[in-house]
């Protein structure tokens, strides 16, 4: 097995895809391991009906071996929007929400880089997803692909109805992120930032991220650090690699690794309104 990084400071992973395959018949081990690298909570994401109610189950499943460690996030990713029957889907989400381990509305946003769905189809989902983090006053876990100023300006119109939000796995430029900061949202950052080939703009563009506004997560089973000396064989991603990514983070900030990791982990759990660990 790779060596692990371990960060001196309790971090949070802000989002994982465990219900993912790559992980089937594995958890109780991703989860250990997640732990000897001080990475001690995660919020699983949900990305549509069925992902939802996995990452709500995994939650349930594990809390006993696992406690205070588990969180999720119920909602559907614009890929699945044409998905999203209205009334229907809302009212399922809504249901899932219910569970004590759902933290967050989301995976939700949109993406008009592939458009698996068409933009009409993907808007109405997002605005409906907005309007039930407003109604159960949860934060939104958002997604954003070459849509930025369409996703900026619906955002605009529900921003003083919603708790909070973060726009994870942040890879837009200077314009995108500086819009962002405007709305008061968060900004996660994934192991994008540690690959020399494609993330040398987020390198410079994170020193503009207020500490306040800076969280931390792996995306995993995707975006495997490239900053790793020694990747696993499966070039499978997962929770305990995010102190290589906390460690680029703290690099381009020219802060220390404890100080970047006390201030994201705070973050997190104010955001995420997680139990104190």
């Amino acid at each position: 097995m790779t060596e692990l990084l371990v960060s001196t400071d309790p971090l949070v992973d802000i989002g994982v895809n465990l219900s993912n395959s790559a992980f089937s018949d594995q958890l109780p081990e991703i989860l250990r391991r997640a732990q000897q690298a001080n990475v001690r909570q995660l919020v699983i994401t949900g990305t549509s009906v069925h992902e939802s109610e996995q990452a709500a189950a995994i939650c349930e499943d594990f809390t006993q071996d696992f406690p205070g460690m588990l969180y999720s996030t119920c909602g559907v990713h614009p890929h699945d929007a044409k998905t999203f029957v209205a009334g229907t889907t809302t009212s399922q989400l809504r249901s899932i929400a219910q569970a004590p381990h759902v933290v967050a509305i989301g995976e939700t946003g949109l993406d008009f880089n592939r458009n698996f769905s068409s933009p009409k189809d993907q808007e109405k989902a997002f605005e409906a997803q907005l309007e039930l983090a407003a109604e159960l006053s949860l934060p939104l876990f958002m997604h954003e692909r070459d849509a930025h100023q369409r996703q900026f300006e619906i955002l605009k119109q529900y921003r003083d109805h919603i708790t909070d939000g973060v726009i994870h796995c942040f890879t837009g430029d200077k314009t995108a992120l500086f819009n962002y900061l405007d709305l008061d949202l968060h900004i996660g950052i994934t192991g994008w930032i540690c690959d020399e080939r494609r993330g040398l703009s987020l390198q410079s563009l994170v020193t503009s991220i207020p500490d306040q506004r800076l969280l931390l997560e792996t995306d995993a089973p995707y975006l495997l650090p490239r900053t790793m000396t020694q990747k696993p064989k499966a070039k499978r991603n997962e929770p305990a690699f995010l102190p290589w990514v906390l460690q680029t983070v703290a690099k381009c900030k020219s802060q220390r690794e404890e100080q970047v990791a006390h201030q994201t982990t705070q973050n997190a759990v104010a955001f995420f309104r997680l139990a104190q660990k």
